[in-house]
C-alpha cells in the first residue's frame, strides 16, 4: 500500500500537491475557528443578546454603505478607522459587544482583535446586515455620526 501511494505522488505530482495544501488550508481553518475566542450568531440568536442590557452594537461599515440605515443604537466605527478609533470601545470591555457588517466577513477580524484586546463577549453578527434585513428584523434610518 505505500508502495502504490508513493508510486502515485511520483506520477501525479500535481494533483499530490493539491490535496496536501487542500488538507493543510483545512486544518488551518478549523484550527482558527476551534481557537477563536468570539462567537458568531445569526440574527435570530442575536436578538436576546442585543435586548440585554449594556449591549454594544459596533457598526464596521464604511459611510457609503449605511446609507440604507444601520441597528438602532449602534457606534458606528468603519473598518478602515477601527485601527485608529478601536480605543473608543475600550471602556465597554465588560459589555457583550454584537459587531457587524454588510456580510459578515470583515466582522470576523474585528472580532478577532476585540478579544486580543481582552474583550470576553463579543460577537460576530454572521451574515451581516444583509442576514439581519433578509430575517425581517427592524433597521433604523442612518444618521450623520461623529467620524
Amino acid at each position: 500500500m505505500p508502495e502504490q501511494i508513493f508510486e502515485f505522488s511520483a506520477n501525479h505530482p500535481i494533483l499530490t500537491l493539491s490535496f496536501i495544501s487542500l488538507l493543510g488550508l483545512i486544518l488551518f481553518i478549523e484550527f482558527r475557528n476551534f481557537t477563536q475566542k468570539f462567537t458568531n450568531v445569526g440574527p435570530a440568536a442575536a436578538v436576546p443578546i442585543i435586548n440585554q442590557e449594556n449591549t454594544v452594537l459596533l457598526d464596521i461599515r464604511e459611510m457609503s454603505e449605511i446609507k440604507d440605515g444601520m441597528l438602532n443604537n449602534a457606534i458606528h466605527i468603519p473598518l478602515s478607522a477601527i485601527g485608529k478609533r478601536i480605543g473608543e470601545l475600550d471602556k465597554f470591555k465588560d459589555n457583550s459587544i454584537v459587531v457587524y457588517c454588510r456580510s459578515g466577513n470583515r466582522s470576523t477580524g474585528v472580532c478577532r482583535t476585540l478579544t486580543g484586546r481582552g474583550f470576553d463577549k463579543v460577537y460576530n453578527l454572521a451574515g451581516g446586515i444583509m442576514a439581519w434585513h433578509d430575517a425581517h428584523l427592524p433597521i433604523g434610518k442612518s444618521k450623520k455620526k461623529k467620524k
